[in-house]
């Protein structure tokens, strides 16, 4: 029987109610709504969906909830007992911390409206829900759910997700720039076409704060035109200044600052309330968590570290000091960037280069997180030229300049773990799913032929796994509907819904204590009993390794390692690179307006006289030659990971034209090609800089840039991610740890037999794809490409290497050499370039250079050889040694 619905006079005298109470409210606080809120309230009010873009700290939250409050009010009748009404509005979450975050803002104004006014429910449901308040949920969900995409999906699986999600009148999903552009997004995407299927009538409401495709990002969301864009322009202060050396080495290398720049971040944080310090990179974290409790051991207790590889409760612990302003000052990486709201903060410091105007921009949002109070973010460079980028990134803001995100074009790893999610809750019928399905932005395009191998890789794994059962995982019943035939595949499917796909990894625990966190299987594994490491701010010794499990004992005086995490590498962002060009070519013009310009000015300067400063216009290369062989030095500032494809296609295309080894080093700015043998680069770089043209010229790009490469290597690398996301690979069920090598073993085997069974099988394509698109990002390699061909060449012969060519050089160093000869190299050298440039300043010492270079290194791994240019064979490189006492 469908539940009663309120006679339109009663909703409104209950919505007027419920106005009324929430005006109080605001106004008990001292509060007046903004436009954009009194907006959103006006559209939710309407039943539309759309967008809100607006400062962090400017008040979203409050904008849609009060509007959903008020929209969905609902009259009762005068004798019935308050009751709350069912699932109505599912708030979506990028990060389980947010939730509870989430979930503790949303119930303020509720308990100010007091059940008798608004009698809703509120709860979470993520990864950290206990398992006593799920069998709870499961019996009945609350008003307002806050959950995150991997929930919800579990949620779709329900055999009666249709009765339980089909009252939903309202989604939320918070920080959508997050999930925009990669699978997690498109896990959102299908889930809500799957409740637009449901109630056609469901509201959908995104939000963000730093996004510059708005209206692409809208149409993601909402699979379709005609939503409402409402921008919250709200004055508020932002400062972005830099801490600035004494001086700026002319003759840099990636991460030469290391941690001379403490004393500065120390006088910082003890001027502030409370602080956080980001860092890029989880290592560089414990790296400057240590460093400063050494520094200060007076602030133990007062200062805390926060990272994703870290216990909840120790990560909960810190959260709270934040909220609580019981904590100084909190080291942290990502796990802190979302709009986890911490009033107490005053001061964000960056560790390093941020990589991205958005980045920037959300990390600064931590402070300072309400209207009307500044947000400060100050940048602590760990390299000379990053200098540059502090004065770019508040130009670009100063413009509106910031990044596009794009949502994922056609995963099929994700659709075929959708298909088995919907065969699950309810089952579906073909043609009437693929409608859906193509409701959504990611898959508008998808073809019948695509949908058909869909089908058939759910039923069958395709051609070659038609003979194990294990793999017939949604098939027709006798109506036509596709189902789960066995309850085992169910239940192994519930267990690896998602697409969060991250390396195995070991459990740290203390002998007979409680857990600490978790480290990358890979880095554990060249440890041996006795060996040292930093993790969580402590200093551990390895006792054994049992069950995926690091016994640990507390240890003094020894020196440690530090832990690596993949992923580590983030590529500088067009619209940052772009900013530093121009940056770099008001300097050349002798305009040196911002303090880092004037702090970076000598470096600079000397890079002008021995060769030119990169321009918009222009297209800086150097050559250079030294007992090594031959340098090419190009400079497109278009991030290492387009860099590391044009290098090697610039040196595939080179070797087509006479069999040459060459070596490759990369960073943001630009790359070196050294060979042993002379390079007639005057003649062959404007050859092998060309962009195919004509009606093929997109197909040989491709050709070539993966002939270069060994892509096989890196498809079969990226395939791993889509055979654990597709289902092919079982992941283990709660408690049950398998390693990265059982997990690989499963991915390589599928790998060889779909290359030599089923060649034409989509996820290899797909594979591929990504490879292209994500790792070498080849839309922004073309798009150097065509830049560089409309650019005029500017190529200077060196007598030695310039400031801007040093750090290239510097990274194919490392790769040969030990820490102490390249220690010693830079040492030298450095002395012979400040005596050649008319100073007198060396690098301080083998020693001290030693000290930095594990501030070089964001992220393990090099950059793959290319195919086509032979490389030197050289030893196996030796185990990274332990870093030297802080």
């Amino acid at each position: 029987m469908p539940p009663s619905r309120p006679s339109p006079k009663g909703a409104r005298s209950k919505s007027k109610a419920v106005k009324a109470a929430l005006d109080a409210w605001f106004a008990a606080r001292g509060w007046k709504p903004f436009k954009f809120q009194r907006d959103v309230w006006k559209a939710i009010a309407q039943g539309r969906s759309g967008l809100l873009h607006a400062t962090t700290g400017a008040g979203k939250t409050y904008a849609v909830w009060l509007g959903a409050l008020q929209a969905f009010s609902q009259a009762r009748k005068e004798t019935a007992r308050p009751s709350a009404p069912p699932l109505t509005v599912l708030w979506l979450t990028p990060m389980r911390a947010l939730a509870a975050d989430t979930l503790r803002a949303l119930q303020q104004p509720l308990e100010a409206l007091g059940a008798d006014v608004h009698p809703w429910s509120t709860g979470a449901r993520s990864g950290d829900t206990s398992s006593a308040e799920r069998s709870a949920q499961n019996q009945r969900l609350p008003t307002v759910l806050v959950t995150t995409p991997e929930s919800l999906s579990l949620l779709l699986a329900r055999a009666d997700a249709s009765e339980v999600l089909g009252r939903v009148r309202m989604v939320v999903v918070d920080e959508w720039h997050e999930l925009l552009g990669n699978k997690r997004g498109v896990q959102v995407q299908l889930a809500l076409a799957r409740l637009r299927r449901w109630n056609p009538g469901l509201a959908i409401w995104g939000m963000s704060a730093t996004l510059g495709n708005l209206h692409e990002a809208m149409h993601a969301l909402l699979g379709h035109e005609g939503g409402v864009l409402v921008q919250g322009q709200v004055p508020k202060k932002l400062v972005i200044d830099s801490l600035l050396p004494g001086r700026a080495e002319r003759f840099p290398w990636g991460g030469h600052l290391g941690l001379t720049m403490l004393p500065q971040v120390i006088d910082e944080i003890a001027a502030s309330k409370t602080a956080l310090v980001f860092t890029n990179t989880r290592s560089q974290a414990e790296i400057w968590y240590q460093a400063l409790l050494e520094a200060r051991p007076e602030w133990a207790g007062l200062i805390a570290l926060h990272h994703g590889s870290l216990d909840r409760e120790v990560r909960e612990w810190v959260e709270l000091g934040l909220k609580s302003g019981a904590l100084k000052a909190v080291v942290c990486t990502s796990s802190l960037d979302l709009g986890v709201d911490f009033l107490p903060v005053e001061r964000v410091l960056q560790i390093g280069s941020p990589k991205g105007v958005a980045r920037l921009l959300q990390r600064a949002g931590r402070s300072g997180h309400a209207p009307g109070r500044p947000s400060r973010i100050t940048l602590v460079p760990t390299h000379s030229i990053e200098m540059v980028e502090g004065s770019a990134a508040r130009t670009a803001i100063a413009a509106g300049h910031i990044e596009a995100r794009h949502s994922p074009d056609q995963p099929l790893d994700v659709l075929v773990q959708h298909l088995v999610t919907v065969a699950l809750g309810g089952g579906f019928v073909p043609d009437a799913l693929y409608e859906e399905v193509r409701g959504t932005a990611a898959y508008e395009g998808l073809s019948r032929e695509s949908w058909q191998w869909c089908l058939d890789f759910v039923s069958q794994g395709g051609p070659s796994l038609a003979a194990y059962p294990d793999y017939q995982r949604a098939v027709p019943d006798a109506e036509g509907v596709w189902r789960v035939p066995d309850a085992r595949l169910a239940r192994r499917h519930r267990m690896n819904i998602g697409t969060i796909v991250s390396d195995a990894s070991m459990s740290v625990q203390y002998l007979g204590g409680s857990k600490i966190g978790s480290v990358e299987e890979s880095f554990v594994a060249r440890m041996k009993p006795g060996d040292c490491f930093l993790f969580g701010g402590r200093l551990l010794e390895l006792v054994r390794i049992h069950d995926m499990t690091a016994w640990v004992r507390r240890a003094t005086g020894k020196r440690p390692a530090v832990p690596r995490w993949s992923g580590g590498r983030m590529p500088l962002s067009n619209t940052l690179a772009d900013a530093v060009v121009q940056q770099l070519a008001l300097a050349g013009e002798g305009a040196y307006g911002s303090p880092e310009l004037q702090c970076v000015r000598p470096l600079l300067e000397i890079q002008q006289q021995w060769s030119a400063l990169p321009t918009p216009q222009t297209l800086l290369a150097e050559t250079l030659t030294t007992r090594e062989g031959s340098h090419l030095f190009l400079y497109p500032f278009a991030g290492r990971h387009v860099h590391l494809g044009l290098a090697s296609l610039l040196a595939w295309r080179v070797a087509q034209h006479e069999a040459r080894t060459f070596s490759i080093a990369v960073n943001d700015y630009g790359f070196e090609l050294l060979s042993a043998t002379g390079v007639d680069w005057p003649t062959l770089l404007p050859q092998v800089l060309r962009l195919p043209e004509g009606e093929g010229a997109h197909a040989a790009l491709l050709h070539e840039v993966l002939a270069s490469l060994n892509a096989g290597e890196l498809a079969q690398r990226r395939f791993r991610e889509i055979a654990r996301v597709s289902g092919l690979i079982f992941q283990g069920y709660p408690g049950e740890k398998r390693s990265s090598k059982q997990l690989q073993a499963s991915s390589s085997l599928f790998w060889e037999v779909f290359r030599k069974y089923d060649p034409g099988n989509k996820l290899l394509q797909q594979a591929e794809q990504e490879l292209l698109a994500q790792e070498l990002e080849i839309g922004r390699l073309r798009a150097s490409l065509a830049r560089m061909a409309g650019q005029q060449l500017v190529l200077k012969p060196l007598a030695r290497p310039t400031p801007f060519s040093f750090p290239l050089m510097v990274e194919l160093f490392r790769e040969k050499l030990s820490n102490e000869n390249v220690a010693d190299r830079i040492a030298r050298m450095v002395e012979q370039l400040e005596k050649a440039a008319g100073g007198v300043v060396t690098a301080g010492g083998v020693e001290r250079v030693k000290g930095t270079l594990a501030f070089g290194q964001e992220g393990p791994g090099k950059p793959p050889k290319p195919v086509g240019a032979r490389r030197e064979r050289r030893r196996p490189a030796r185990p990274s040694r332990p870093l030297p006492p802080l």
